[in-house]
């Protein structure tokens, strides 16, 4: 039978596609793109249990009879090209062939069915190819010739598929999903065009220990045509809408990737106004924070300067735009993903430790013994501090397991990374270039990233103040609305750095916890402890005047130069495991071994969690000034006061909060990846505009 028109065989130099992702297509096809074309795939309950289940079928060898005679031909057609030794000479005339060859050596054997497992079958004409389950072939009858027996040769087959879940119910009994007859019928279809006489099959759900058997019409097989056709043209095209509010998404692997509600909800609410330069009143044109693009090279912005005229109190400033924040009704937007990841951060601390694993452990050891044992699975990733050793088996098993390895100096200068090559996908980093290439397009984010880093520094600052500055908190306003007008990256940074000089003059104010000597200590009875305190407290007093780095010169600066190589490391990871290269920048800009893109949505993070770690450190005094010491002029923590920020860091990265767009409790670690999901959303064309995370 010829396919028809709409359905044509492909070229012969296409790729196959194999059965499953066609029962994904007609599941979903936005699940179809993700897995055939991005190469994404994550698990969760159901893919483990139905990867378990499938332990038995998958161990099959493979191996099916050959296909027997066409309809309608007889055992002796196909025997013919294989005659028994005493059939005479070539030119002996033929046997007659209206049925098996017998003589006085042969008899008969009866016909039996066997079962194969485990069957790869594939079809040019199709262009599928499958991996069948199981199929039951019903032997035809065997000759045997006295002391041997020809092989039988497969007669009728019928594929068996094992599913997981339940039957469809229907009013005429239980009956099959689309999906599951999607993939069924290809799987009888390929075993037609590999030659066997197949006209249905079977799928058992393992839910309700139910066989459901499926004949496969002339419509279905059209039907099949058809959606094998609908497939190609989905692959080649963009990634297809996510469904609405399906009753399929909760229980999906990939609805963390996917956002299904999240991707609709963004796409249907009312764009971000259009603000840019042509907003700006005229008191920043004189003050070159905006100004026509087209005018030349802007000049410098003072900071200083501009810092000052954002703390007038001028009618002028109430005139700037305002990213309009759109927020969903409660149960609008369903949480699909866990609030949180469920594995931990091992932190290896400890120079000239070695770092190995055993079996599915990984184990850090020193020369008295072990220090500490993580089972991999319990693994988020690894971060070493210092000249730890690590093996080869470890890296490779950590590679495999998709578990990235950061490398930091004793210092917290954060080297880099290694991982596997889990994400194939490079659709999202070809947009990324892309933007990254359009400075017109490139600045439209970076303003958005520089708003949410100020509004969340003036947010952190009405919080944890002791009585904040009505003009600090005035110049941060001012500073985050002047952002969203900045006509080219030299004004942005100007407007940046102008509230990062008010917000950093009035860091000491949220520094609560002095270390002051103990009220209850008597003169003259301090033990050896009270003094080396006090000691400290003197060499290393908790007053912040001003951000020094490279290296940091006193503790506050110390801790937050940490805690900043902390949120670039992870801000790192979430790039890389959404899709985009973290070294090509919105904002800022390429340079050699910086993750550009990682700092540009770092900003937005930095305030609500790189310095309130910090703050909540010293003001709950996890850390005290015993816990640094001094080289030269830089300032750095003791391995104990490394191993409480990272407590307090970790458990940061833990606390939830409502997502200021979703309303669903997050944690902050799983906030970070979903604004890279969003920005990647963005630079693809599926929402309309990106939505920096700033919280009240």
């Amino acid at each position: 039978m010829s396919a028809p028109a709409d359905t044509a065989a492909p070229p012969p130099d296409t790729e196959l596609l194999p059965a499953r992702m066609l029962n994904e297509f007609v599941y979903c096809p936005r699940l179809f793109y993700y897995e055939h074309v991005e190469g994404v795939f994550l698990h969760n309950a159901d893919t483990k249990k139905g990867a378990a289940e499938h332990t038995r079928v998958d161990a099959g060898k493979g191996e099916l009879p050959e296909p027997a005679a066409p309809v309608g031909s007889s055992l002796a057609d196909h025997r013919a090209s294989e005659p028994p030794a005493d059939a005479g000479t070539p030119d002996s005339p033929p046997a007659p062939a209206t049925g098996p060859i017998i003589n006085d050596k042969s008899s008969i054997i009866n016909s039996e069915t066997i079962h194969a497992r485990s069957v790869m079958l594939g079809s040019a004409a199709l262009g599928v190819v499958a991996k069948l389950d199981l199929v039951e072939v019903t032997l035809e009858p065997s000759l045997d010739f006295g002391d041997t027996a020809a092989p039988g040769l497969a007669g009728a087959v019928v594929p068996v598929e094992y599913k997981t879940g339940a039957p469809r119910e229907g009013e005429d009994g239980t009956r099959l999903w689309d999906a599951d007859r999607m993939q069924l019928g290809l799987q009888i279809l390929l075993l037609r065009e590999n030659g066997y006489n197949c006209t249905e099959g079977v799928i058992f759900y393992r839910q309700t220990r139910q066989r459901v058997r499926f004949v496969l019409t002339a419509a279905e097989e059209a039907w099949i045509r058809k959606g094998i056709a609908a497939a190609r043209a989905c692959a080649k095209g963009p990634i297809p809408p996510p469904l609405d509010h399906s009753p399929k998404c909760p229980r999906c692997s990939l609805a963390p990737v996917c956002m299904p509600d999240e991707t609709r909800f963004l796409h249907e609410s009312a764009p971000a106004p259009d603000i840019g330069a042509a907003a700006a009143p005229a008191q920043l044109l004189l003050l070159g924070v905006a100004g026509p693009a087209d005018e030349g090279p802007p000049a410098p912005v003072d900071p200083v300067a501009l810092a000052a005229e954002l703390s007038i109190d001028d009618p002028t400033w109430t005139r700037l735009p305002e990213a309009r924040m759109p927020r969903a009704a409660s149960g609008e937007v369903r949480r699909l993903m866990a609030p949180d990841v469920d594995t931990k951060v091992l932190y290896v601390n400890t120079p000239g430790v070695s770092v190995t694993r055993k079996g599915e452990v990984v184990v850090v050891k020193d020369q008295a013994g072990t220090l500490a044992d993580v089972r991999i699975k319990d693994l988020h990733h690894l971060a070493v501090f210092g000249s730890a050793q690590i093996s080869t088996a470890l890296v490779q098993t950590l590679c495999e397991k998709e578990v990235p390895i950061s490398y930091f100096s004793m210092g917290g200068w954060f080297y880099g990374l290694t991982r596997g090559h889990g994400l194939t996908n490079v659709f999202t980093r070809i947009r990324q270039f892309a933007w990254a290439a359009d400075p017109e397009k490139a600045i439209t984010l970076a303003r958005l990233f520089v708003y949410g880093k100020i509004r969340n520094q003036r947010t952190l600052m009405m919080r944890n103040h002791v009585e904040a500055p009505p003009v600090a908190l005035r110049a941060l306003r001012n500073a985050a609305s002047a952002a969203l007008v900045a006509p080219n990256l030299p004004s942005l940074l100007g407007v940046e750095g102008a509230a990062a000089l008010v917000y950093f003059q009035n860091f000491s104010g949220m520094i609560k916890g002095r270390a002051d000597e103990d009220e209850d200590e008597l003169p003259g009875l301090e033990d050896s402890v009270s003094t080396r305190a006090r000691d400290a407290q003197k060499e290393f007093p908790f007053d912040f005047t001003t951000r020094n780095r490279r290296p940091p010169r006193d503790p506050v600066n110390a801790m937050l130069s940490l805690a900043y190589s902390l949120l670039a490391r992870d801000c790192t990871v979430a790039a890389l495991a959404v899709g985009f290269d973290p070294y090509v920048g919105l904002c800022h800009q390429p340079r050699f071994g910086r993750p550009a893109l990682a700092l540009d949505v770092m900003e937005e993070f930095r305030p609500l969690i790189a310095d309130s770690v910090v703050l909540t450190a010293i003001n709950n005094r996890m850390i005290t000034p015993i816990d640094f010491v001094r080289a030269g002029d830089a300032v750095n923590l003791t391995p104990e006061g490394r191993k409480r920020f990272f407590l307090a860091y970790e458990k940061r990265l833990g606390d939830t909060v409502t997502h200021p767009l979703f309303d669903y409790k997050v944690s902050y670690r799983r906030a970070i990846e979903l604004q890279f999901r969003l920005l990647a959303r963005t630079l693809t064309g599926e929402i309309e505009a990106y939505m920096p995370f700033t919280t009240r």
